[in-house]
């Protein structure tokens, strides 16, 4: 018996279980196994460093993602405002809010501004222009009479399909030159992102203490 062997597996079962990507994985053998596989496959899809600006100088891979993030995010939005242009629409933020209605069906102001990753005051101003414009309407809750429903209305709906040929260019353009299995193993990427940083925001957790536990949690095990 190679108690060594045994040693190791031990200690990849405490990682799993205090590991904090292990939330995403269920805890039993099957969760165990797909955890180890995806951590095994991460490590296969790594390839040459590529160069970026200010390496020689020590900036980190982190530095450069972050700031990569941010200016696609700016990009993103010039091409938006292009697409709704001579259009009602004051922002893209009010044409995704439609998407979003459309798409899930009607909701709660609170979880609409959620589902957009947007502070309450930002969100409500948003949902006030699209109540204005009569794309949506609000009513009681009937499970909480202090929260107001959201629903899309028909001129909602004619608003959105109005303006859906540039807004889809838009989204086009955003991709770029990369070809289609590029664009699927960058959706992997974010979606791994998305599910490492979505609970996180969930817990609202306050402004000057997230950084710190947040950073001591993905460093917990280090």
């Amino acid at each position: 018996m190679d108690y060594n062997l045994i040693k190791e597996v031990m200690h990849l079962i405490e990682e799993f279980d205090t590991s904090i990507e292990s939330k995403f994985y269920s805890k039993d053998l099957s969760g165990f196994k797909r955890w180890i596989y995806d951590g095994e496959k991460d490590i296969e899809n790594i390839i040459e460093e590529p160069d970026w600006e200010g390496k020689e100088n020590g900036r980190s891979a982190e530095s450069v993602i972050s700031t990569l993030i941010v200016h696609m995010n700016r990009y993103a939005k010039t091409y938006s405002k292009s697409a709704i242009y001579n259009s009602k629409f004051a922002t893209q933020e009010d044409f995704i809010y439609l998407i979003n209605l459309k798409a899930f069906g009607a909701m709660t102001k609170t979880d609409l501004i959620k589902k957009n990753i947007q502070e309450k005051p930002v969100g409500m101003q948003i949902i006030n222009r699209l109540i204005k414009q009569g794309w949506v309407e609000q009513s009681d809750s009937l499970e909480d009479k202090r929260s107001k429903i959201i629903l899309i209305t028909a001129n909602g709906i004619a608003a959105l399909e109005q303006n859906m040929k540039q807004i889809r260019r838009a989204t086009e353009i955003v991709t770029g030159n990369l070809i289609y299995a590029e664009k699927i193993e960058l959706i992997r990427l974010l979606k791994k992102l998305e599910h490492f940083h979505q609970p996180i925001y969930t817990e609202n957790i306050d402004p000057s203490q997230l950084v710190d536990i947040v950073y001591q949690q993905l460093h917990r095990n280090n």
